[in-house]
């Protein structure tokens, strides 16, 4: 199974400072984009942090979760393509506020993308 193409999809939003399953996530980025698939209509969100990108899932906008999902390792590329959801840790700093978020590849490792501490 391959990525969506986005070529076939029109954007439907976009926001630069986006929360992740209503966690705001700094530094996060949300693109939408939406196509008519019959009597459906697909959706593809994309996901960047900090200006690289992070993840795409996509399903269909009348189902509640995703139907399959990707993470981009930034040293090995897009990852095979998994069903459902993407398994995310949010990463918290000493005194509570999230500050980042952690993506599972499908090896089982956790991708760490997070703010850096002042």
């Amino acid at each position: 199974m391959s990525l969506p193409d986005l070529t076939t999809y029109v954007p439907h939003r976009s926001t630069p400072e986006a929360d992740f399953e209503g966690t705001a996530v700094p530094g996060l980025r949300a693109d939408f984009y939406r196509r008519p698939d019959g009597d459906r209509i697909a959706s593809v969100g994309c996901y960047s942090y900090a200006g690289r990108e992070l993840l795409m899932a996509w399903g269909y906008v009348d189902e509640k979760h995703c139907r399959r999902h990707a993470v981009r390792d930034p040293e090995r590329g897009w990852q095979p393509v998994v069903e459902g959801c993407p398994d995310v840790r949010f990463v918290r700093a000493e005194d509570g506020p999230v500050i980042g978020l952690e993506l599972r590849t499908p090896s089982g490792d956790w991708l760490k993308c997070q703010t850096p501490l002042a």
